[in-house]
């Protein structure tokens, strides 16, 4: 039983995390730790139990079994505590198109019950942090898709949570925006010092903002440590040996071991640094971004 009187200097402590619908399992015993400033990444396939995850650690669905506890509270008897505490951005936009954005982070401010001589100043600093003071006043509807997740991230931000879920953030939006918001999020991390947990399938965006990584698959975490770590695991460069029904690699700790290895070959080959979907095919048998 953890104790409730004094604060754990562990953002977020996940013990044995199990997700039952009927008799399947979509989790199966996930346990991690989140510090304070930390930007952890989960990664995994679609359907390896990233947004289950998610929708457990902010209340969205009950776990089975297993315990979740935000700066040593359980968050199952403290849920108001940890509310608080915590801040969510969805994978799909929940933004009202038809409100201006003063309007959408207005409304926001009430549901989390901000007294209402601060409601205007957090707003106008939120829109400020988020690049998009000059469009206070615009329909959400005429926004691009970065702007609207910038806006759904700092409404997220608001009541000043201690650690941030981002769901899948740049699904859907094209590269350059996406590594727009890939800035935006680092500056949410570094800047305000706010925890980050991340869901994502994309590699390099794991690779780009993630200190830490778990890697999940079927409803366990497979991996975990630093991205760099992950891959010198595995080695740090891959030979890819392009076969006429195939593609076959085998993984070296140097360049120069690897170019060695090339001379032996008749086929077309390939040296490349190793990536985190290199890791998770190895270890899984399947690519990330299925």
């Amino acid at each position: 039983m953890k104790n409730s009187t004094v604060e754990d200097k562990t953002a977020l402590n996940v013990e044995g995390l199990v997700k039952k619908y009927g008799k399947e399992k979509a989790l199966k015993g996930v346990s991690f730790k989140i510090e304070g400033g930390d930007f952890l990444g989960l990664l995994g396939p679609n359907g390896a139990g990233k947004t289950t995850t998610i929708k457990i650690l902010t209340g969205l669905t009950k776990l089975t079994e297993g315990g979740v506890y935000y700066y040593g509270r359980d968050f199952s008897s403290h849920p108001g505590e940890a509310k608080r505490v915590i801040g969510m951005v969805p994978q799909q936009s929940n933004l009202d198109r038809d409100l201006t954005a003063f309007q959408n982070l207005y409304l926001h401010t009430i549901l989390h019950g901000i007294p209402k001589p601060l409601r205007k100043e957090k707003i106008d600093e939120a829109l400020e942090f988020a690049g998009l003071r000059e469009y206070r006043d615009r329909q959400v509807k005429t926004f691009s898709g970065g702007m609207r997740r910038r806006l759904v991230i700092v409404r997220a931000l608001l009541h000043e949570p201690r650690i941030l879920f981002l769901d899948e953030p740049t699904v859907g939006l094209d590269p350059q925006i996406r590594r727009t918001l890939w800035e935006f999020i680092l500056k949410v991390n570094q800047v305000k010092g706010t925890a980050i947990l991340l869901t994502t399938h994309y590699i390099e965006e794991a690779e780009k903002l993630c200190g830490r990584v778990l890697i999940i698959n079927r409803g366990r975490i497979i991996a975990e440590g630093p991205p760099d770590d992950l891959k010198k695991d595995i080695g740090g460069y891959v030979l890819e040996i392009f076969l006429e029904d195939r593609i076959e690699e085998e993984f070296f700790s140097s360049r120069e071991d690897a170019l060695e290895r090339l001379k032996e070959y008749d086929h077309s080959c390939k040296v490349r640094e190793v990536t985190l979907e290199d890791v998770f095919l190895k270890l899984t048998g399947r690519r990330i971004n299925v």
